[in-house]
């Protein structure tokens, strides 16, 4: 009787893994709507798939806190546009990210799937437009133009090299009108490479996200491999393979929020930002320097120095102290720099004892001394100018010892 029961309870320990496996197989074929929280959204041109998703304000990601994000962009966003962006309201900005058939962009390449995140009163919200097949694009773009209607500011990352072409093109070959002419447009590329290009291998977005923000993804899918996902949906409509692609694209707007709380932050106020990297301090302090911030800069390029660089980055940071500090007129410090660098072999070693033989000749005037320095920076990197220092320098010696003589 016993072994009756234990084959009775092995039997349908086999049949309820059948039948699991059976449930799983229908659900891995089934619809997008299986798998999503979403529905499918009718308009006047036709049919497509919408899905939300919601991060509340006491959620995180990574070390930022949703209800950060309640704050930004605002008058950040206006400090990176220089002015153009006046008093937005940080509800009125919608971070956009598009998933593509084609990495190269043309008019072969569709957009299949689009995201828009915007900031709620309950927190982050993310909806997606996805088309499940070529003939939903035209529903698709009517109704992502309809919800970009409540923006003023749209924010990417290398959108507008991509992104935005790409979209607009789709809209033209589906004679459409596209929505982004009223949209003040920030492509956040460009501030994260000048701030990180020094600091990281890579400006890829989820480089930053891992390097900035901490958050390590768990099996995410490659960019080069969803297009691929999207053809074999389409092939054999089986929508399990498209999760991981809804996925990462949601962690690429969540990310690009929170980078445009930070990213502009430093450039507003660098001197109260956190920066916990040398590198990162010098690609902020090139940044203020090209803006013509010459002294937040000076004290961000110290604190770069102080807190430890890279072999390759010490010596140019050195030398760009040195030329902010004499442009500033604190001639003391800029000297010191430039005596730093003549104490071993660099790539600024030569320009720096030219710079003590300017300084000795006309300010101390030391002509001697200025001779030595033209002398020695000659002979590491002879230059026509420095050529003409030392023959002036040599001709004020002979004419101040014919004097004495005198």
């Amino acid at each position: 009787m016993s072994n009756l029961h234990d084959q009775l309870a092995h039997l349908r320990q086999r049949m309820a893994a059948v039948t699991e496996a059976v449930e799983t197989k229908a659900v891995a074929g089934g619809s997008i709507m299986d798998w999503l929280d979403g529905a499918e959204v009718q308009t006047e041109k036709g049919a497509h798939f919408e899905s939300r998703r919601l991060w509340r304000n006491h959620q995180r990601h990574g070390s930022v806190y949703i209800s950060d994000l309640q704050e930004l962009p605002g008058d950040l966003l206006e400090a990176i546009s220089e002015g153009q962006l006046k008093g937005v309201d940080p509800r009125k900005v919608a971070y956009l990210d598009t998933e593509t058939t084609g990495l190269a962009g043309g008019s072969g390449t569709y957009a299949f799937l689009i995201g828009v995140g915007a900031l709620t009163e309950e927190g982050f919200e993310l909806r997606h437009f996805f088309m499940r097949d070529y003939s939903e694009e035209s529903s698709q773009l009517h109704a992502l133009t309809e919800h970009l209607q409540q923006f003023d500011v749209l924010v990417t990352y290398n959108g507008r090299s991509y992104d935005q072409p790409l979209l607009e093109t789709r809209y033209r070959m589906s004679r459409m009108k596209p929505p982004f002419g009223r949209l003040e447009h920030f492509d956040l590329l460009y501030g994260a490479r000048r701030l990180y290009r020094l600091a990281f291998e890579s400006c890829r977005l989820v480089e930053l996200e891992n390097q900035i923000l901490g958050v390590e993804r768990i099996d995410d899918v490659p960019g080069s491999m969803i297009p691929y996902l999207y053809f074999e949906f389409l092939r054999t409509r089986s929508a399990h393979r498209m999760m991981g692609i809804f996925e990462h694209n949601a962690f690429d707007i969540l990310t690009l929020a929170c980078l445009t709380g930070i990213i502009p932050r430093a450039f507003h106020a660098p001197l109260e930002v956190p920066l916990h990297r040398g590198a990162e301090m010098v690609g902020l302090a090139r940044w203020l320097r090209a803006a013509g911030r010459t002294d937040e800069a000076v004290v961000l390029l110290r604190r770069a120095l102080d807190k430890g660089l890279p072999d390759q980055l010490v010596w140019r940071t050195t030398w760009d102290c040195a030329l902010l500090e004499k442009k500033r007129g604190n001639e003391a410090a800029a000297v010191a720099l430039f005596t730093e660098l003549t104490t071993a072999r660099n790539p600024h070693q030569a320009n720096a004892l030219e710079e003590l033989s300017k300084y000795f000749e006309h300010t101390e005037k030391n002509y001697a001394l200025a001779l030595d320095m033209a002398e020695e920076a000659a002979r590491l990197a002879p230059t026509p100018e420095l050529a003409r220092r030392r023959e002036r320098l040599q001709a004020r010696m002979a004419s101040r010892r014919t004097a004495r003589l005198l």
